[in-house]
């Protein structure tokens, strides 16, 4: 099996989500060699072959110009299965990478288990193990889904990639979002509503102790899809993104896409009637309990003190 990987550059600098390429290709357990548009000042941690185009000349994102990149070290390589990271750099190239190869894509890619690609279904309540039928796989990482137990030292070793051509969109530059709501990684102390606190009323009841710890309140994403707290709110890969010393999870299962976004915290507490839930898998307490009468006990305990 051989992979080839395309790591992210962005404001000139490489991504760290380039270890999780690496994560999966290790347990693939492939021939594996790497793909950026980017500088030698910044290169990826990588003991492998960087095939590596100069962003100065092509700019950190063209379309055209970096699938005809791309195109090119894919002619060199012939690469089994080309990956991603599940971003917007990924959710925009890799199809048009998958069309002009006429391969098979598989997107928001979790595990890889015996030779078949994982992907979530049903909010990730569920997953479904995926088989392509095609030469070459075009794959997207869910962001989290893959770690290193050891981030890598070396140095790769740099081929130059050039082609001739323009695209037709010019890069300027990236803009910051309007800022809005409140700056959740900024806070020591969160408290999270999940799904498991059963109706938008229970939101109080997790602000509440939020307030009691000193902290900010955030909610999983099929809170906020419901409406029950605002998106500026969210944690997650399509939220924000938090590590604050103490995390406090209440009816949150913990799909992957959740744990990507408050994995760093450095105090888990989870509050789940399952207890086998995924979030117990990175909780460092998991308390098997109804949240709705453990959460207003432990503001009461904590408002007297």
């Amino acid at each position: 099996m051989k992979l080839l990987l395309v790591a992210e550059y962005r404001d000139g600098k490489t991504l760290g989500n380039s270890n999780e390429l690496i994560a999966f290709a290790e347990k693939v357990g492939g021939e594996h060699a790497m793909f950026m548009v980017g500088s030698v000042s910044s290169l990826p941690q990588y003991d492998g072959k960087l095939f590596l185009a100069d962003a100065e000349k092509y700019g950190e994102y063209s379309p055209t110009v970096h699938k005809h990149l791309l195109l090119e070290v894919i002619g060199r390589e012939n690469p089994e299965i080309i990956v991603f990271c599940h971003s917007s750099y990924g959710w925009d190239l890799a199809p048009r990478i998958a069309w002009a190869l006429k391969a098979g894509q598989v997107s928001e890619v979790v595990d890889y288990v015996e030779g078949t690609l994982v992907v979530p279904m049903c909010n990730a309540k569920l997953r479904r193990e995926v088989e392509v039928n095609t030469d070459v796989t075009v794959v997207t990482l869910q962001a989290g889904a893959f770690g290193l137990a050891e981030l890598p030292t070396a140095s790769p070793s740099v081929e130059q990639v050039d082609i001739d051509g323009t695209g037709a969109i010019e890069f300027l530059g990236y803009e910051e979002a309007e800022a809005g709501g409140v700056d959740l990684t900024k806070a020591e102390i969160i408290v999270s509503a999940g799904r498991g606190i059963g109706k938008p009323e229970n939101v109080k009841m997790v602000a509440d102790l939020a307030k009691a710890l000193g902290g900010e309140y955030g909610a999983s994403r099929p809170v906020v899809d419901s409406e029950w707290v605002e998106h500026t709110r969210q944690v997650g890969t399509t939220g924000q993104t938090v590590a604050p010393k103490l995390y406090v999870a209440c009816g949150i299962s913990g799909a992957i896409q959740h744990l990507a976004g408050m994995k760093k915290s450095e105090f888990v507490v989870a509050i789940n009637t399952d207890k086998d839930a995924p979030i117990g898998d990175v909780a460092d307490v998991l308390v098997v309990a109804d949240l709705k009468q453990l959460v207003p006990m432990l503001t009461e305990k904590l408002n007297v003190r």
